[in-house]
């Protein structure tokens, strides 16, 4: 029997947590029938069906090692996420994948990593951090710069706890307009990463949040000393078909969907993308 890739599988919510103001993270359990998650690697992708309404591509934010669940950090921004943001525990939403290419992890065994995350794009960071972090001897030092334009937009308050108190890691979190009872430092996370002169020799760079907001970090991260292949983004692109064959996320020669959705700087010069 021949699995029809476009069909969407049934998988059911088993809890939602409120992240941040209009950000929640679904916990899904395998699709129905299915013992456990098909393998993933962080940075890939699950295209995500609310029946009756539509689908949409969302990052894998848990690392692997569940294998009955999994989890997805969504924004309420459009049609397909205030629905899916209207369900609750037990109700059931369509799934399909995982898809697409994720981070290089064999290339960064023992280098220094550098993750830098501008609001939701912490999502997809954070399911590589939880992947280096249960690997933690095969990694050198490590180094979160996270920035939100307001404090109730930060994610993953608790993770960034416990990443901060973890031996050899450096959490810095940043917001660009603080309210009354922020105590840390204000401005772009770009700029905060800059001024505390990060040292490129030996690192490698994680990059996602807004599209701005990458573009302007991989510059400032070129300029420090980033070798271009030493710096590592993904690509927002509403991928239809997941599996490269409807053409919709064509960059250039590349199918974000499945040649993405992570990208090295170098392959983004070639490509003309993201500078």
């Amino acid at each position: 029997m021949v699995t029809n890739v476009y069909l969407p599988r049934p998988s059911r919510i088993v809890s939602v947590r409120e992240e941040a103001q209009g950000i929640k993270t679904f916990t899904v359990r395998a699709p129905e029938g299915e013992p456990s998650w098909p393998r993933f690697a962080p940075g890939q992708f699950l295209e995500v069906t609310v029946f009756g309404v539509g689908e949409a591509p969302f990052s894998i934010t848990s690392a692997p090692g569940s294998p009955g669940e999994l989890e997805l950090t969504v924004a309420a921004v459009g049609e397909v996420t205030e629905e899916l943001h209207a369900l609750a525990a037990g109700d059931v939403i369509g799934v399909r994948g995982p898809y697409g290419r994720g981070f290089p992890i064999g290339d960064m065994k023992g280098r220094r990593l550098l993750f830098v995350a501008g609001g939701i794009g912490l999502a997809p960071l954070r399911s590589l951090i939880g992947h280096v972090i249960s690997e933690r001897d095969d990694y050198g030092e490590i180094s979160i710069y996270y920035g939100a334009r307001n404090p109730s937009l930060l994610c993953f308050c608790e993770d960034l706890a416990a990443w901060e108190s973890a031996p050899h890691i450096q959490v810095r979190v940043t917001v660009d307009s603080p309210d009354a009872a922020w105590q840390g430092p204000v401005g772009t996370v770009t700029s905060l990463l800059a001024n505390e002169g990060y040292e490129a020799g030996g690192a490698t760079a994680f990059v996602c949040g807004p599209p701005v907001m990458i573009r302007h970090t991989l510059r400032v991260l070129l300029e420090m000393g980033f070798a271009p292949k030493d710096v590592i983004t993904t690509l927002e692109r509403r991928m239809e078909c997941g599996v490269g064959k409807c053409g919709h996320c064509t960059v250039g020669k590349a199918r974000v969907c499945v040649d993405g959705p992570v990208f090295s700087c170098a392959e983004l010069l070639d490509l003309k993308e993201g500078l």
